[in-house]
Protein backbone atom coordinates (compact mmCIF):
# COMPACT_ATOMS: atom_id res chain seq x y z
CA UNK A 1 0.00 0.00 0.00
CA UNK A 2 2.69 2.65 0.83
CA UNK A 3 2.75 5.55 3.32
CA UNK A 4 -0.06 8.08 2.83
CA UNK A 5 1.38 11.11 1.61
CA UNK A 6 0.01 13.56 4.71
CA UNK A 7 2.54 11.28 6.61
CA UNK A 8 5.30 11.73 4.12
CA UNK A 9 4.81 15.36 4.50
CA UNK A 10 4.89 15.63 8.20
CA UNK A 11 8.09 13.41 8.24
CA UNK A 12 9.66 15.93 6.24
CA UNK A 13 9.15 18.68 7.86
CA UNK A 14 10.11 17.03 11.44
CA UNK A 15 13.71 16.65 9.27
CA UNK A 16 13.80 20.22 8.09
CA UNK A 17 13.13 21.51 11.37
CA UNK A 18 15.68 19.08 13.02
CA UNK A 19 18.03 20.47 10.38
CA UNK A 20 17.35 23.95 10.96
CA UNK A 21 17.60 23.33 14.89
CA UNK A 22 21.06 21.46 14.50
CA UNK A 23 22.08 24.36 12.20
CA UNK A 24 21.40 26.61 14.67
CA UNK A 25 23.57 25.18 17.44
CA UNK A 26 26.37 24.96 15.19
CA UNK A 27 28.92 27.61 15.33
CA UNK A 28 29.17 29.63 12.05
CA UNK A 29 32.32 29.09 10.41
CA UNK A 30 31.87 31.49 7.22
CA UNK A 31 34.12 30.14 4.19
CA UNK A 32 36.34 32.95 2.59
CA UNK A 33 37.85 33.20 -0.61
CA UNK A 34 41.25 33.13 -0.62
CA UNK A 35 43.31 36.48 -1.43
CA UNK A 36 42.67 39.84 0.23
CA UNK A 37 41.97 37.76 3.74
CA UNK A 38 43.34 40.31 7.38
CA UNK A 39 44.22 38.61 10.57
CA UNK A 40 41.46 38.78 12.78
CA UNK A 41 41.46 40.72 16.52
CA UNK A 42 41.66 37.15 17.91
CA UNK A 43 44.50 35.96 15.44
CA UNK A 44 46.32 38.96 16.81
CA UNK A 45 45.73 38.25 20.33
CA UNK A 46 46.90 34.56 20.06
CA UNK A 47 49.71 35.50 17.90
CA UNK A 48 50.86 38.36 20.44
CA UNK A 49 50.14 35.28 23.65
CA UNK A 50 52.55 32.83 21.93
CA UNK A 51 54.98 35.27 20.48
CA UNK A 52 55.05 37.30 24.37
CA UNK A 53 56.57 40.95 24.09
CA UNK A 54 60.08 41.12 24.75
CA UNK A 55 61.38 45.07 24.57
CA UNK A 56 65.15 44.76 25.27
CA UNK A 57 66.74 42.57 21.91
CA UNK A 58 67.52 39.13 22.43
CA UNK A 59 68.30 35.57 20.89
CA UNK A 60 65.54 33.18 20.02
CA UNK A 61 65.86 29.53 20.03
CA UNK A 62 66.66 30.01 16.26
CA UNK A 63 69.85 32.06 17.44
CA UNK A 64 68.13 35.61 15.39
CA UNK A 65 67.91 38.72 17.01
CA UNK A 66 64.31 39.20 18.43
CA UNK A 67 62.42 42.19 19.77
CA UNK A 68 59.03 43.28 20.40
CA UNK A 69 56.41 40.33 19.80
CA UNK A 70 58.90 37.78 17.57
CA UNK A 71 60.00 40.45 15.05
CA UNK A 72 63.41 39.64 13.47
CA UNK A 73 65.59 41.51 10.68
CA UNK A 74 68.29 43.76 10.36
CA UNK A 75 66.96 46.16 12.13
CA UNK A 76 66.77 44.24 15.43
CA UNK A 77 70.06 45.54 17.30
CA UNK A 78 71.56 44.16 20.67
CA UNK A 79 71.14 46.54 23.45
CA UNK A 80 68.70 49.07 21.62
CA UNK A 81 65.39 48.51 23.26
CA UNK A 82 61.71 49.52 21.82
CA UNK A 83 58.81 51.06 23.14
CA UNK A 84 55.41 49.04 23.44
CA UNK A 85 53.90 51.81 20.43
CA UNK A 86 57.01 50.25 18.55
CA UNK A 87 56.37 46.92 19.18
CA UNK A 88 52.54 46.94 18.01
CA UNK A 89 53.92 49.16 14.95
CA UNK A 90 56.42 46.32 14.04
CA UNK A 91 53.69 43.29 14.61
CA UNK A 92 51.51 45.16 12.68
CA UNK A 93 53.72 45.44 9.82
CA UNK A 94 55.13 42.08 10.41
CA UNK A 95 51.37 40.66 10.28
CA UNK A 96 50.59 42.44 7.37
CA UNK A 97 53.69 41.07 5.46
CA UNK A 98 52.64 37.39 6.45
CA UNK A 99 48.93 37.85 5.70
CA UNK A 100 50.16 38.58 2.05
CA UNK A 101 52.54 35.06 2.05
CA UNK A 102 49.39 32.96 3.15
CA UNK A 103 47.16 35.18 0.54
CA UNK A 104 49.85 34.68 -2.12
CA UNK A 105 50.34 31.09 -1.47
CA UNK A 106 46.79 29.66 -0.71
CA UNK A 107 44.89 28.38 -3.16
CA UNK A 108 41.88 27.25 -1.32
CA UNK A 109 38.94 28.63 0.28
CA UNK A 110 39.76 29.30 4.43
CA UNK A 111 37.70 30.14 7.27
CA UNK A 112 38.81 33.39 9.47
CA UNK A 113 40.23 30.77 12.24
CA UNK A 114 42.01 28.77 9.24
CA UNK A 115 43.54 31.98 7.99
CA UNK A 116 44.53 32.89 11.74
CA UNK A 117 46.08 29.78 12.32
CA UNK A 118 48.15 30.00 8.77
CA UNK A 119 49.46 32.98 9.60
CA UNK A 120 50.64 32.38 13.17
CA UNK A 121 52.31 29.66 11.50
CA UNK A 122 53.58 31.36 8.51
CA UNK A 123 54.59 34.58 11.03
CA UNK A 124 56.83 31.70 13.53
CA UNK A 125 58.40 29.79 10.97
CA UNK A 126 59.03 32.05 7.88
CA UNK A 127 57.30 32.76 5.20
CA UNK A 128 59.62 30.91 2.62
CA UNK A 129 59.59 27.94 4.73
CA UNK A 130 55.42 28.03 4.80
CA UNK A 131 55.30 28.41 0.70
CA UNK A 132 57.67 24.97 0.58
CA UNK A 133 56.17 23.26 3.18
CA UNK A 134 53.83 20.02 3.46
CA UNK A 135 51.43 21.71 5.23
CA UNK A 136 50.79 24.04 1.96
CA UNK A 137 50.78 21.49 -0.65
CA UNK A 138 48.31 19.64 0.99
CA UNK A 139 46.15 22.20 1.65
CA UNK A 140 46.02 23.28 -1.67
CA UNK A 141 45.21 19.78 -3.06
CA UNK A 142 41.97 20.20 -0.69
CA UNK A 143 43.37 17.70 2.11
CA UNK A 144 42.59 19.78 5.22
CA UNK A 145 43.18 17.54 7.69
CA UNK A 146 46.21 16.30 6.02
CA UNK A 147 47.47 19.62 6.23
CA UNK A 148 46.23 19.87 9.84
CA UNK A 149 48.08 16.98 10.83
CA UNK A 150 51.73 19.07 9.13
CA UNK A 151 51.57 21.26 11.89
CA UNK A 152 53.25 19.04 15.03
CA UNK A 153 56.07 18.53 12.46
CA UNK A 154 57.29 21.63 13.11
CA UNK A 155 58.47 21.76 16.75
CA UNK A 156 62.28 22.12 16.25
CA UNK A 157 64.44 25.21 16.61
CA UNK A 158 68.59 25.06 16.36
CA UNK A 159 68.04 21.33 15.59
CA UNK A 160 66.07 20.27 19.34
CA UNK A 161 62.58 20.28 19.89
CA UNK A 162 61.41 22.80 21.61
CA UNK A 163 58.33 22.29 24.22
CA UNK A 164 56.72 26.21 23.54
CA UNK A 165 56.65 25.17 19.58
CA UNK A 166 55.21 21.82 20.29
CA UNK A 167 52.01 23.73 22.98
CA UNK A 168 52.33 26.56 19.76
CA UNK A 169 51.79 23.74 16.95
CA UNK A 170 48.87 22.34 18.82
CA UNK A 171 47.18 25.36 19.53
CA UNK A 172 47.56 26.28 16.43
CA UNK A 173 46.31 23.05 14.56
CA UNK A 174 43.28 23.22 17.32
CA UNK A 175 42.52 26.89 15.91
CA UNK A 176 42.46 25.23 12.06
CA UNK A 177 40.13 22.43 12.79
CA UNK A 178 38.14 23.74 15.29
CA UNK A 179 37.92 27.75 15.28
CA UNK A 180 38.90 27.79 18.73
CA UNK A 181 41.45 30.55 19.76
CA UNK A 182 43.77 28.87 22.77
CA UNK A 183 46.13 31.35 24.31
CA UNK A 184 49.70 30.29 25.42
Amino acid sequence: MGIPVKDLDLALVAIVAGLAIYALRRPAQVVLSPGGLTVSPQGVDFIKSWEGLRLMPYRDAANHWTVGYGHTGPDVRPGEPITQEEAELLLKQDLAKFAACVNGAVRVPLTQAQFDALVSFAFNVGCGAFQESTLLRKLNAGDYLGAADQFPRWVKAGGRTIRGLVRRREAERHLFLTGEYLTA
